[in-house]
Order: structure tokens, then C-alpha cells, then sequence
């Protein structure tokens, strides 16, 4: 039983504040974000207590959505996915999750609220039954770029890169179908996160993979889809929606739903220390003292993918734990493109690489200046983190054979399919 339904912003401001029961005032608000700010540490625990009143939330989009309760038998396991339910509904019907769009699309959340809970009580959060009762149609804010016109040939012919749907074209309501005629759309992402350990050596030490199949389903009427991976990938764990149907998987490797409109996981699945090839990135690192007692730390990453793919590598960390408030740092980079900054916060260097080629190795050069530098804490230095995006690379090795429609749509259906390893947690030891 859920007493209250509130969003909030990264900095405390009320985006959303629904009651249900009047069991408690609108300060909780302010009285939720007191608690989380004044906890240390970037993880605050899921469930707190204010004399009898608890507070579960979760965080998506950089907000804060957050469930009241007073029942002293209430499952916190029930009202977190009810949040993550609600945050997937809110992302379905405004297109995406942000500050602003939930700004925009204030009456259309009250609207989805009503719906989804009575009196505390939840009803629904299926796309399928709600889109016969929601009304408000979201607001998109999509300001002009000349870069939307980049695909378009001479005299408006279609150019190679026209076949390619543009990142945002998933990111639109589900509404938006009603105004294209019946336009049938599917976008299924692969998404990949990979936890790896390398040891100083060289050696993988640890190699896990999560993996999901997420379906995003703009058709105007429910349709059939088949959908099939390499028999000769292999996974440890898997888990299917309720909605998938296994009946030709075991031999063939088929799935088989009817997706509703919106976003929906289809398959999740794992594996664990036998990857089908060796780990994207290899670093070579060496670390000294000068004769000056400067620190020197020499990188060099080498991209261990095929030529032609290019990744980006948002942030590579070598951590010290022994920096300190007077640390100066200098640093000689392979190219302009890059950057490094050290904070003090995180007691770590950062290394911005914004694109780097398969088959390529890139270079840096850190003199840190640190007071009182001894062998000792020289030992302290790293591990080394990764963290970085791999498009149209599956580290599994899973790929989408066909996608097939059945009935056939009346009206023209497109298909897409993207490909996207994320870096969950990648430590390379020095």
C-alpha cells in the first residue's frame, strides 16, 4: 500500500507530487532529500524510515522517484519494481527520461498516476491496458540541427546512411504512432556489460558477462515476431519474459511474442570467465621516479578490436591512493583529441579518449608532483579502471539472424537492430 508517489530532481526541486491516502504531509519531500544529501557515499540505501514513515526509492534518469508507505508489512521488493515500472511507463509515453521531459509532461504523468494506483493500491502498469484510457498526449522538445539534414542525397535522394535510424529515433513516444497512419516500427537493442579483471601480468583473473534483448515497439495493433541468435553462442543463465514463447528455442533458437507497445526486456542472460575472444583493451603500463622525485606514469592502451571498429573510451582512471591536496600534475599525449584532468576527490587521473580505431594503441605520459614520494606508496598506485562504449560489438557473440513479422503489416513496417557492449566494471592491476 503506497501513501504517496513523488519525483524529484537531482538538486531537491518537486517535479511531481501525487497523495493518495493523506497520511502524511507534503514536507516529506523535503525531508527525503535532507536524508539522501546528508548520507556520505554515491550509493544511499534503498529504504529509509522517518519515525513511521518509510521512504523507497530508486534512481533513473538522473531523478530521484520515490514511494511513501506507513504499512509496517509493505514489501519494499514490490515497490521498487512498481518505481522501475512506473519510470519505464513514464519513459514509454514522454519518449524519454529526463527533467525535462518530465517537466513537460506533468498533466500526462498525473494522468498516467490516476490510472496506475487507486487509493494506494496498484492497478496496472501494462502499456496494453493503459493506452485505452491516457488521453494527453506528450510534449517533445526536438530542436533544429543541421545534422538531421546530413543524410539527405542530391534533389532528397536516399544516401547509404538514410538506411540507418539516427540514435533518437527510439526515443519518441509511443503516441506518436497514432499520428504516422498506422506506421509499424520495432527496435531491438542487444546490450551487453562486461565486468572484467587483468591482473599485472596480463592475465584475465575474471571475465563475467550481462547481457539483455530489449524491445521498444511503436506498431498501431499487437504483432507477431520471431527472432533468432547463433545456435553456437553460448551463455550460462538465461531468463525470458512471460510473453515469449520457447516452443522452437531449444532447436532452432527461435523467440517468438507479441509485444506490446513501449519498451520491454525480452531475454536477459549471463556468462561467466570463458569469453568467446580476448578482452577489447591490453595496457602496457610503467611506473617510476625520477631523479627529481616526480612520479612518472607511462600508458599505453592498445584497441585489440578489428580495424574498422572505432569505440569510445569515456574515462580511464589510474587511481593513487596516497595523492595529495598539493599534487601538481603535467602530461604529454599521442594526440589533441585527448584529454586528462586529475581530481583529488576521486584521488585519480582521468583520461578522456573521445574515439579510438580498432587495431590502434594510444599513449600518455603523467609527471605527478607528490611531497614526501616514497617506494612504499608507489605501490599504492592503481588499479587502472575502463569505462567505454563498443557499438555493433557483442562480446557473447549474440546476433539477431532474422526478424520477421507475421501477419504481415498493411502498412510499411521497418526493423531495426543495435548492437552495444557497455563497460560495467573493467579494472586492469599495475
Amino acid at each position: 500500500m503506497i501513501s504517496q508517489v513523488f519525483i524529484l530532481s537531482s538538486k531537491g526541486d518537486h517535479l511531481i507530487y501525487k497523495d493518495f491516502r493523506g497520511e502524511a504531509g507534503s514536507d516529506v519531500r523535503n525531508i527525503f532529500y535532507e536524508k539522501v544529501t546528508a548520507l556520505t557515499g554515491d550509493q544511499p540505501p534503498v529504504v529509509m524510515s522517518h519515525k513511521d514513515l518509510h521512504f523507497v526509492h530508486v534512481r533513473q534518469g538522473g531523478l530521484y522517484w520515490v514511494a511513501t508507505t506507513t504499512a509496517a508489512d509493505a514489501s519494499p521488493f514490490t515497490i521498487v519494481e512498481f518505481l522501475n515500472r512506473l519510470a519505464a511507463l513514464v519513459k514509454d509515453y514522454c519518449g524519454s527520461v529526463s527533467e525535462k521531459s518530465v517537466q513537460m509532461n506533468f498533466a500526462l504523468i498525473y494522468e498516467l498516476l490516476d490510472e496506475v494506483v487507486d487509493y494506494g493500491y496498484i492497478q496496472t502498469t501494462s502499456s496494453d491496458v493503459l493506452k485505452n484510457f491516457i488521453q494527453t498526449e506528450a510534449v517533445t522538445s526536438r530542436p533544429f540541427s543541421l545534422f538531421d539534414l546530413s543524410n539527405v542525397g542530391l534533389f532528397g535522394a536516399e544516401t547509404q546512411q538514410s538506411k540507418v535510424a539516427p540514435s533518437s529515433a527510439a526515443t519518441r513516444p509511443i503516441q506518436s504512432s497514432r499520428e504516422q497512419g498506422g506506421k509499424s516500427e520495432i527496435f531491438v537493442d542487444v546490450i551487453e556489460r562486461m565486468s572484467i579483471v587483468i591482473g599485472s601480468n596480463g592475465v584475465l583473473m575474471k571475465a563475467d558477462v550481462e547481457g539483455e534483448i530489449r524491445v521498444k515497439c511503436y506498431m498501431p495493433s499487437c504483432a507477431g515476431e520471431s527472432r533468432r541468435y547463433g545456435a553456437a553462442v553460448r551463455v550460462d543463465q538465461c531468463s525470458f519474459h512471460q510473453a515469449v514463447r520457447l516452443d522452437e528455442f531449444d532447436s532452432n533458437r527461435i523467440l517468438r511474442l507479441c509485444p506490446s507497445q513501449g519498451e520491454q526486456t525480452v531475454m536477459q542472460y549471463q556468462l561467466s570467465d570463458d569469453l568467446p575472444s580476448a578482452p577489447p583493451f591490453r595496457l602496457f603500463p610503467t611506473i617510476e621516479r625520477d631523479s627529481g622525485g616526480r612520479l612518472l606514469m607511462y600508458l599505453k592502451l592498445r584497441c585489440d578490436l578489428p580495424p574498422k571498429r572505432s569505440v569510445c573510451v569515456s574515462d580511464i582512471c589510474p587511481n593513487h591512493t596516497s595523492v595529495y591536496s598539493t599534487v601538481t600534475l603535467s602530461q604529454e599525449l599521442s594526440s589533441p583529441d585527448q584529454s586528462a584532468e586529475l581530481k583529488l576527490q576521486s584521488r585519480a587521473i582521468h583520461w578522456q579518449i573521445p574515439r579510438f580505431p580498432g587495431g590502434t594503441q594510444l599513449s600518455a605520459l603523467f609527471k605527478l608532483e607528490v611531497p614526501g614520494l616514497s617506494a612504499a606508496s608507489m605501490l599504492e598506485v592503481g588499479p587502472v579502471a575502463l569505462s567505454f562504449e563498443l557499438p555493433k560489438i557483442t562480446a557473447t557473440g549474440l546476433q539477431i539472424r532474422f526478424l520477421r513479422l507475421s501477419p504481415v503489416q498493411p502498412g510499411p513496417s521497418q526493423r531495426w537492430v543495435r548492437y552495444v557492449t557497455l563497460s560495467d566494471s573493467y579494472s586492469i592491476r599495475v
